[in-house]
């Protein structure tokens, strides 16, 4: 995808067109114009059809005639969604990962690897705590850059 494409996207994917395409990704399967004004408690069915018709003509969805399903044909990295990962049907933001991985290398060391606290160890336990911890205040800034 060029970038004069990620930018179209970016602005044409804002407000409730932005949380249709967010519940579609999240969901992993194709949804009907009723499912979608229930999850998102728009206040009509043709609200949620109209921003699923929106969807479908930026090229992302596609509509199941049969079933009436909409399904995401689509998957874009644009705006914040270039900070999440998706695991199955799990999105999760990409910081998580390595404040796990940080965290757990901190327990690891302050369980099996420290011989005795001194300097050094305070060194270092320190310093992945303050790793550790901008991880995670990252993970918790961008999970509540979703839209809902």
């Amino acid at each position: 995808m060029s970038n004069a494409e990620e930018t179209s996207l970016d602005y044409a994917l804002r407000g409730k067109d932005w949380q249709v395409y967010w519940l579609l990704l999240k969901n992993g399967r194709g949804l009907t114009v009723r499912e979608v004004q229930k999850a998102l408690h728009f206040s009509s069915p043709s609200v949620a059809q109209h921003h699923l018709e929106q969807l479908r003509g930026l090229g992302l969805v596609q509509k199941q005639e049969v079933t009436g399903q909409y399904l995401l044909v689509s998957e874009v990295k644009i705006g914040i969604l270039r900070h999440f990962v998706k695991l199955g049907r799990l999105l999760f933001p990409r910081y998580f990962f390595y404040a796990v991985f940080s965290t757990a290398a901190c327990i690891l060391y302050v369980l099996f690897f420290m011989e005795k606290f001194g300097g050094e160890s305070l060194f270092i336990i320190l310093f992945g705590a303050i790793v550790a911890m901008i991880f995670w205040y990252e993970a918790a800034r961008v999970w509540s850059l979703r839209p809902f």
